[in-house]
């Protein structure tokens, strides 16, 4: 074992062992994930994948003796020089970096931003192969260790303090941990009151990450890099309102934006573990701690029930059902009202104890 065993006993992971194997076996089965192809116009659903490019679609065209797209060219070609350079060198840069080269010309972050996807798209290649990253803002906590391509050993731990998702996850290498599960914290508060709770080292050993909210492109890529090196059962712990679903499917089927890249990003494995619209009426909780949707609660809603991915998601639809009929949304610190610790000591070890994910 890698790690000295801290948590509860081993048959508290007897129906995540099972959930593993069944995982295991359906990889077994030819669960592949195809490459994909095409531009960022337009994407398909692989249930295997996610959301990825199709094949054939109309192209963007760009050109340099247009008067409305020259500079765009122009930007284009000063950022494939700049990759040139750093793939020639075996250097890498930030997407900051690159912007802070000329700042007024390029006028803003996004511009730099959308031309690097571009050219991702444009070569079929991921990011990292231009030596582009972007800047990390998640955090990982529990039981794992690896290195770094520089050669620093990181220890992740199951403490109070939580290690900054490294920059270069393509770089990382000797990946060692004994986990039984990858919990994905939505929020960073919720991800921080865990580790207080202490959490991690009760339900050693375990893993823990979060992307503050929208996750960024390196949290998403470490997520990726935990399955395939390991396949330990992966959950989400969300809001139950449509931004923390939006957020769980990122995770879990991609973006119409990175659709180019999804075979890299997406984890069609992830299990939703909470918080539930159904465990809002199951738990008691009172009305008045809850949060009526708003109008774009209810767009964003509606939007996501029509995505292809939700027709094979039958449990996914129900629960979604659930929040559009009451009209309210809640944040996971509503379990607060049960106890100040109900999350860490209750919810969450009975959910995975008993399989209380969909």
């Amino acid at each position: 074992m890698a790690f000295a065993p801290m948590g509860p006993e081993a048959s508290f992971f007897a129906v995540l062992d099972q959930h593993r194997a069944s995982l295991l076996a359906a990889l077994r089965r030819g669960g592949g994930e195809p490459a994909g192809g095409g531009t960022r116009l337009a994407s398909r659903f692989e249930d295997s994948v996610g959301l990825q490019m199709v094949s054939h679609c109309t192209t963007r065209k760009i050109k340099s003796d247009s008067p409305k797209s020259v500079k765009n060219f122009a930007l284009i070609l000063k950022i494939l020089s700049m990759i040139y350079k750093l793939v020639q060198s075996n250097t890498y840069a930030t997407k900051r970096d690159i912007y802070y080269t000329d700042s007024q010309l390029f006028g803003n972050q996004t511009v730099v931003d959308n031309i690097i996807n571009d050219i991702s798209c444009m070569l079929k290649v991921p990011r990292m192969s231009l030596h582009v990253l972007s800047t990390s803002k998640g955090l990982i906590a529990g039981n794992l260790r690896y290195m770094e391509e520089d050669g620093t050993r990181v220890h992740c731990t199951c403490g109070s303090t939580a290690v900054a998702v490294p920059s270069n996850i393509q770089g990382i290498r000797n990946l060692i941990t004994d986990a039984k599960f990858l919990l994905i914290v939505e929020k960073d508060a919720t991800f921080q009151r865990l580790l207080d709770d202490d959490f991690c080292n009760r339900m050693s050993p375990c893993i823990m990450v979060t992307g503050k909210g929208v996750p960024d492109l390196n949290t998403r890529l470490l997520v990726k890099k935990l399955w395939d090196t390991f396949h330990i059962p992966v959950f989400t712990l969300v809001d139950a309102d449509p931004h923390g679903i939006e957020i769980m499917c990122i995770y879990k089927y991609g973006s119409m934006a990175m659709s180019f890249e999804a075979h890299n990003l997406t984890v069609p494995a992830i299990r939703w573990l909470g918080l539930l619209p159904s465990d809002i009426k199951r738990l008691n909780i009172p009305r008045d701690t809850l949060i009526p949707l708003t109008k774009r609660d209810q767009m964003k809603l509606d939007s996501v029930l029509k995505r292809p991915y939700v027709t094979c998601q039958p449990f996914w639809r129900k629960e979604m059902e659930i929040m559009a009929d009451s009209k309210m949304k809640a944040e996971i610190q509503a379990l607060t009202f049960l106890s100040s610790d109900y999350l860490s000591r209750v919810y969450l070890p009975n959910k995975l104890k008993f399989g209380g994910w969909i």
